[in-house]
């Protein structure tokens, strides 16, 4: 009997990675999962980012049991509650001080894209303008006010109405080399004829994660940080993919030494795959009403338990160091493979543990990924084709795990003849043409 049948005969045709990885999964462990086969797989797509410690961590997960079997609140909206003091003080102690960093915390619904909508709601009450800036091949969530500053054409369609309130601008590097999209922007700012309003403000991902592992250079970052400054406009950076140590720091921005007025933070932020997700407030932007955004399931205690233990990870510089190591041996791998397989016209992409490779062969990189599943790796592509391998294994995978994904990667590269490939594509397509034409 085909397991997945239940899913084809109940559930909405909106399910999209059970597509990509046809199996049920019953365990997993660390950087592993099993299916009902008992097929083992290495994990490299880490819940697109919600599983930054892996699966089960046993530190965590003891936490949990703990707290359950002593009958401790689960649900309680934003009533004050043990956990959510714990998770207050201790995110405080280990991430905000030591960077000096003064944010207040507000715990949005549970998801990323609530944590966006929040950001966009504060920041034109602060400002009174209603215009955000955005980016070419951003992502920003699903619901409405994110839609309207992400760039996906598909995504966008989703929503069923036009999408307004927001201007887009090229990132850094989409106009070329060469091209200086920053003086691009100030140029549209400084022209009082240019029909673009001074927003409300500007929010950018420091790596955007699912246009394509585009990657901002610092001194971007910094000048945009200026621009904003200068013109009296909001910087928000969503770090909802790239933030909580994907990049090597816990904040993707750290290096580039920028201070965001609000920041955007979900997936890994509660340490267990958990829903959570919180928006930081420099705080004399925190001009909230009492209850003016709110939700049912702000208040999940079992993520603050979850998170506040994960909190633990940052306490030593360890894991920041291990990330850093291994990112130059995956971006090394990565290198290596494109020099080798010319034919896949790739270009390495991406920071920390979130790199992969841009292919220029239409539909490879999906063929890519759906070889190396069926050997035992699990992998999603990115950017506006799914032209991209996105590597992004769990910070706490050892280098025994990390060498046996790229082993799988490197054949499952090896194995696909491209120019076969181009043909069959180009046969399917004549096959279709001739088809239509015939009806």
């Amino acid at each position: 009997m085909n397991s997945l049948k239940v899913f084809d005969e109940l559930e909405s045709e909106v399910r999209s990675y059970c597509r990509s990885f046809p199996t049920v999964f019953t365990e997993a462990s660390g950087y592993r999962l099993w299916d009902k086969e008992n097929k083992e797989y290495i994990d490299f797509f880490s819940g697109a980012g919600a599983l930054n410690y892996g699966h089960n961590p046993p530190q965590i997960k003891v936490k949990i049991i703990e707290y359950l079997n002593h009958d401790g609140i689960v649900h309680s909206l934003d009533m004050a509650t043990e956990a959510k003091k714990e998770f207050l003080e201790q995110f405080n102690q280990i991430i905000l001080n030591p960077r000096k960093m003064k944010y207040k915390i507000m715990f949005t619904g549970p998801t990323g894209t609530n944590a966006v909508e929040s950001s966009l709601k504060l920041a034109r009450k602060v400002t009174g303008r209603d215009s955000i800036m955005c980016f070419t091949n951003a992502f920003h969530g699903m619901t409405m006010g994110s839609l309207s500053i992400t760039g996906n054409a598909k995504k966008r369609q989703g929503a069923g109405i036009p999408l307004g309130n927001a201007v887009f601008m090229p990132y850094d590097g989409y106009l070329g080399e060469n091209a200086d999209t920053v003086d691009y922007i100030r140029r549209y700012l400084d022209d009082s004829s240019s029909g673009v309003s001074l927003p409300a403000a500007i929010i950018l991902e420091t790596l955007q994660g699912e246009g394509g592992l585009n990657v901002a250079s610092y001194e971007w970052l910094r000048r945009i940080e200026t621009l904003c400054r200068e013109k009296d406009i909001l910087l928000i950076v969503d770090d909802i993919q790239a933030g909580c140590g994907r990049t090597g720091t816990f904040f993707s921005f750290e290096p580039a030494g920028i201070s965001p007025d609000i920041i955007c933070l979900s997936k890994s932020i509660s340490g267990y795959g958990l829903p959570m997700a919180i928006t930081l407030i420099k705080p004399e932007l925190d001009i909230w009403s009492a209850g003016e955004h709110n939700g049912t399931f702000r208040g999940h205690n079992l993520a603050f338990i979850t998170a506040t233990e994960s909190l633990n990870y940052w306490k030593e510089g360890t894991l920041s160091k291990q990330v850093g190591n291994m990112e130059k041996d995956i971006r090394n791998f990565l290198a290596k493979m494109v020099k080798e397989h010319s034919e896949i016209k790739g270009e390495v992409r991406g920071r920390g543990f979130m790199q992969g490779i841009a292919c220029g062969v239409d539909g490879l990189a999906e063929k890519i990924c759906s070889i190396a599943f069926a050997s035992g790796l699990i992998m999603e592509t990115s950017g506006a084709k799914d032209e991209v391998i996105k590597i992004m294994p769990p910070l706490t995978i050892d280098e025994s795990g990390l060498r046996e994904g790229l082993n799988i990667l490197k054949n499952s590269i090896e194995d696909i003849k491209v120019q076969s490939f181009i043909n069959s594509k180009r046969k399917n397509v004549s096959n279709q043409k001739r088809l239509r034409a015939s009806g």
